[in-house]
């Protein structure tokens, strides 16, 4: 039996509201599976699962707002608590004896009276005939959003409206059928307010809770270089000239690419601070996206290093469009290992980051600008980037980051071997 827990989606979380079950007892779940939808400051999270087994029992009703740790829902895998098999014991059989009857007396048979049949029952009309049909979760959203549910059609299972039916009424965008498949290209609507009408004046609250902590605990230490990205950019719109408009790549492919590279050469930066330093075999780069109504929020790009520029290309598509929405994955919250901040164009040209615990660095690219850049003796003007490294000294030291950041220059340098 697997005890199932309400996750902890980051340092800034320490509870949740559960807003929607996505099971039942006797559902069967596997790795990757979404069972619920939790409620945090950052909006509402899918929860995924990453056992597999038959759900027992679900512990926790809907609204109901529970600490992190605490045990929300049953899943049974076959084993007990303790790990052991569980294994049915069967009664031995029991031995079959012909036992004879005996005959039942003869009784007299009576002559009964054949009566009519009963008029048929009418219902009487139910007030709840009219009643709209919609889940928990769309009902408090209809109700922060001022949605009026009675002029909604539901996509959802026998017409329910869900959440989803909600935010695109919410954003003035027709809902999705979820049971047809989508031909056309998707195209993310901005919503008014975020799932569950979550306001942005809290994920900035979060965020100033985690940040308060780092810098409180951690203690920073900072170094940045200088890159000229003349020659990547040159290799990058020479292959989007290749591509068309849907395939091509933009200048930030690149860097979460050789980044992920990098620390694959430099492993002490892919790691957590938890009483001690545990370095992370995957790496899974947090990457900021700003939103729209204020704030930040950091999903991970899953294995970066392991995907190719295209494949990083169409996860950014996918990523940032939920990410603005609210709507991630559990996962996409909770994974990260290290984050990459970029400022992008038209910004500032250095950015120092503070780092997101109990992650150990945080990496700064500012904008791409023209500035006098020497090289062999030679001085002309390039397109040049700023990276910062902001460490953990308690898990690493300026050498270390030096070495991640020629590493990182090093592999942006060579764009057509990433």
């Amino acid at each position: 039996m697997i005890e199932f827990r309400m996750p902890s989606l980051g340092a800034d979380m320490d509870a949740g509201t559960l807003r929607e079950w996505k099971v039942k007892p006797g559902d069967s779940v596997k790795r990757g599976d979404i069972i619920a939808e939790v409620e945090i400051q950052k909006g509402v999270v899918e929860i995924e699962i990453f056992d597999e087994g038959v759900v027992e029992k679900l512990l926790i009703d809907i609204d109901e707002k529970v600490p992190v740790g605490t045990v929300i829902a049953l899943i049974n895998d076959g084993k007990d608590l303790a790990g052991n098999i569980l294994v049915e014991e069967v009664a031995p059989p029991i031995p079959e004896v012909q036992i004879k009857e005996p005959e039942p007396p003869v009784v007299a048979q009576k002559e009964v009276p054949v009566l009519p049949d009963p008029a048929p029952e009418v219902p009487h009309p139910v007030a709840e005939t009219n009643r709209v049909r919609a889940t928990p979760l769309a009902r408090r959203m209809a109700e922060d959003l001022h949605v009026d549910l009675r002029q909604l059609k539901g996509t959802g299972e026998t017409g329910v409206i869900t959440k989803e039916d909600v935010e695109h009424a919410a954003s003035g965008t027709p809902a999705i059928d979820t049971t047809t498949p989508a031909s056309a290209p998707f195209t993310a609507a901005t919503p008014k307010k975020s799932s569950a009408g979550v306001d942005h004046s809290a994920i900035r609250k979060a965020v100033a809770a985690a940040m308060g902590k780092s810098n409180r605990e951690i203690p920073h230490y900072y170094i940045e270089s200088v890159v000229d990205m003349t020659k990547p950019l040159a290799w990058l719109s020479a292959y989007n000239k290749k591509q068309p408009p849907k395939g091509r790549l933009l200048p930030v492919v690149l860097m979460i690419k050789a980044m992920a590279k990098a620390l694959e050469e430099v492993p002490e930066l892919n790691a957590i601070w938890d009483d001690g330093l545990h370095l992370k075999e995957e790496i899974h780069i947090g990457f900021v996206v700003s939103l729209k109504g204020g704030g930040i929020i950091v999903p991970a790009i899953h294995q970066a290093n392991r995907k190719s520029l295209p494949e990083l290309m169409a996860l950014l598509n996918d990523l940032i469009p939920r990410a603005r929405a609210l709507r991630l994955r559990s996962s996409e919250l909770s994974d990260s290992t290290v984050t990459l901040t970029s400022l992008g164009d038209n910004a500032a040209d250095k950015v120092y980051g503070v780092i997101y615990p109990p992650q150990v660095a945080i990496i700064g690219l500012g904008s791409i600008l023209e500035a006098p850049f020497a090289e062999n003796g030679m001085l002309a003007v390039r397109q040049v980037m700023h990276i910062t490294l902001a460490g953990d000294h308690r898990a690493s030291d300026g050498l270390s980051g030096s070495r991640f950041l020629q590493a990182f220059k090093k592999h942006l340098q060579n764009p057509e071997t990433l």
